[in-house]
């Protein structure tokens, strides 16, 4: 019968490979300390008999006397008893510590592991506990769950804009069907008219797919963002200037009030499209004779605000908190009226957000106007 050789070399590596993390880390940590203790009692084997020779010897013991036998024996038990129990008991603690450690370590890349498998399962609510081993640890946990958090909010972004892609087009889509199937049983004649129709919900449909690229990249932060030191005044005094002409035309005053102007690090362009949607929105909203002011103020010592406030329709309390939703109208029949598709706030928060920002909007209550605010974080001089 051949003796069973223990897997070595090649064969150890390959046994090994299906192993846990933690079952390595303690195997590693075990050969270690094992090796720590052997290289004690192997020193200590091989320096302490001559120490100990050359101090009876410095004593006046004669080495071939039978007390010194006696001498050499005792002190080579006490090595063996005292060494021997010493480093057992050292053995045994630093296993034990090694243990905890591996079990410890291991847990938590299990939950890490468990956590990702489930998030690429599609579950985004779930979270990982910080494990308390260290930083890099408590890195990792805040990493995985702000990964989780990110895939949450672009699968939420997907759906609401499949459903809300489906519901705008279902009205310029049952427009031209029923318009063709006017069409097509004699009810209605190709005329100005009915071209009038067709070509409105075609330039309807155009603009919404317009609109939805636009608020996906400006969600997604795909726009590309250039910021380069500008102070509020030169944005606030070129909106409103750009805006002048449309206001004039419909009979509403537009002005600026710069209480401060103050450097901040922003893309002109992007935040130029900012001021301009708010000012169209407060346009379309202010009836003839009514006021648009436009103010840059310090917040405080790191921020700054540029409000755009109105004279017009107002806003009700509760569709304040829902202003910045995708295709969100206060009124659907007046955003029809004002051929507003409902995203251009959308996009306007999405590119505030993009620069550091926030903003947020205020209104009395309906006929009393409303407020935009947006904050941005001043450069420090």
């Amino acid at each position: 019968m051949n003796p069973q050789i223990p897997p070595s070399g090649p064969s150890m590596r390959r046994a090994l490979t299906g192993s846990s993390f933690g079952t390595r880390l303690f195997l590693a940590l075990t050969a270690v300390v094992i090796g720590c203790a052997a290289s004690a009692w192997l020193v200590a084997s091989a320096l302490a008999p001559g120490i100990f020779h050359d101090h009876l010897g410095q004593a006046g013991i004669d080495h071939n006397s039978s007390q010194a036998a006696h001498v050499e024996e005792a002190f080579t038990w006490a090595i063996i008893l005292a060494w021997g129990l010493a480093v057992a008991l050292a053995v045994l603690l630093a296993l034990a510590v090694s243990w905890y450690i591996t079990r410890r370590v291991q847990r938590s890349l299990t939950a890490v592991t468990t956590s990702t498998a489930r998030i690429a399962g599609g579950h985004y609510d779930t979270r990982v506990h910080s494990p308390g081993l260290g930083r890099e640890f408590d890195e990792l946990a805040v990493t995985v769950n702000e990964l989780a958090r990110r895939l949450d909010a672009t699968e939420s972004t997907r759906r609401r804009m499949l459903a809300d892609l489906g519901h705008e087009m279902r009205t310029p889509i049952a427009t031209l069907d029923s318009y063709l199937e006017a069409l097509d049983d004699g009810v209605r004649t190709f005329d100005d008219d009915t071209r009038q129709v067709l070509r409105d919900a075609t330039h309807r449909l155009g603009r919404l797919a317009q609109d939805i690229t636009a608020v996906s990249r400006a969600e997604e932060h795909l726009t590309r963002i250039r910021p380069v030191p500008t102070t509020t005044g030169t944005l606030v005094t070129a909106a409103v200037d750009a805006a002048r002409e449309r206001y004039e035309s419909k009979g509403v005053v537009v002005h600026s009030r710069l209480d401060d102007s103050l450097i901040v690090m922003v893309d002109p362009d992007r935040l130029g499209q900012v001021l301009g949607n708010l000012l169209d929105n407060a346009l379309r909203h202010t009836p003839t004779g009514g006021t648009v002011t436009v103010t840059s103020r310090q917040a405080d010592n790191d921020r700054v605000e540029i409000t755009v406030a109105d004279t017009g329709e107002g806003i009700a309390a509760d569709h304040l908190d829902h202003l910045f939703d995708r295709f969100y109208r206060a009124d659907t029949a007046r955003a029809r009226r004002h051929s507003g598709s409902g995203i251009g706030l959308t996009i306007t928060r999405a590119l505030v957000e993009a620069h550091h920002g926030r903003i947020r909007a205020h209104s009395d209550g309906p006929g009393r106007g409303a407020r935009f605010t947006i904050e941005l974080p001043v450069i420090a001089v």
